[in-house]
Parts: C-alpha cells; structure tokens; sequence
C-alpha cells in the first residue's frame, strides 16, 4: 500500500475559544483525508496546533488502525524551555506516535524552518492554522503552496 502523507503546520497560541472548534474541525479535515486515502500524518510536535493535530491523529488512530502518527522534531532538545504538562503531553505523543525522526540533534538557528521544509516534501496534503501573513507557519504554507500540496487552513 502507497503511503500518502498530510502535514500540519499551524501556530503555537491558540484562543481558548477556538480551540474547541479547532479539534472539531482538526478531526473532521483527518478522518475526510483518511477516507480518501491519506495514511501518514506529520506533526512537528510544538505546542499548541501541532499538539492539537497530532493528539487527534492518535483519536482518529483507534477507528483507523492503519493511520500513522509521524513526528518531526526539529530537534532533541525542543521542550528545554517548556513547562512540565506541555514536555508530559509532548512525551506522550512521542510514546504514541508510529515513528519519530528528528531532523537535528541540537538546537540551530533554522533547524524549524528545516523540520518544516522536510515534514512538507513528500505531502500531498497541509492542514493548517495559519491567521498570520509573517510566521513560520506562513513561511510553510507558502513551501508547501510552491510545491504543490493542497492547503486546507482549519481557521
């Protein structure tokens, strides 16, 4: 079976009073992908939209066993700097997820952009969470626009 692999690329600040809907629309967008072929799902593992997306891979996971939750980490250190309940849901999904690749061992400058850019070759599909024209997460929805992979922006 010919994997087909969806992205998420999103921001790390949600509203409280999106983020209800966001999971609403985060599992309706994966299980319309799922049903239409897509079997990888690629998180980057930051917090905020990625956490949100990924924990909704593993949901959607226990109807679908043949989903993959694949994390891209930019790198070993990520979580260094963040508090205890996001590194507790950041190791659960690493516990969970089908593979994790890290894209680098130690923290550079650039080594997000980098995770970006390789969690998006090969996709055909971005979910995104994209409501600012100057961030990472535009940066990689104009990556994945140029490299022709439909973008669906979940806001």
């Amino acid at each position: 079976m010919k994997k087909v692999v969806c992205c998420f690329t999103g921001h790390r600040t949600i509203a409280q009073e999106d983020a209800k809907n966001m999971i609403s629309a985060l599992d309706a967008q994966i299980n319309r992908l799922v049903e239409s072929g897509v079997t990888d799902f690629r998180s980057g593992g930051a917090v905020g939209f990625d956490t949100l997306a990924a924990l909704c891979v593993l949901k959607c996971k226990k109807k679908n066993p043949s989903v993959r939750l694949v994390l891209f980490l930019p790198c070993r250190d990520q979580t260094r700097f963040w508090g205890e309940y996001e590194k507790g849901v950041h190791e659960y999904l690493i516990a969970n997820a089908d593979e994790v690749v890290y894209t680098s061992d130690k923290y550079w400058d650039g080594c997000m952009l980098h995770r970006n850019r390789l969690m998006v070759d090969g996709a055909r599909y971005c979910i995104a969470y994209c409501s600012k024209s100057k961030s990472g997460t535009s940066y990689t929805v104009a990556y994945a626009r140029e490299q022709g992979i439909e973008i669906i922006n979940v806001i």
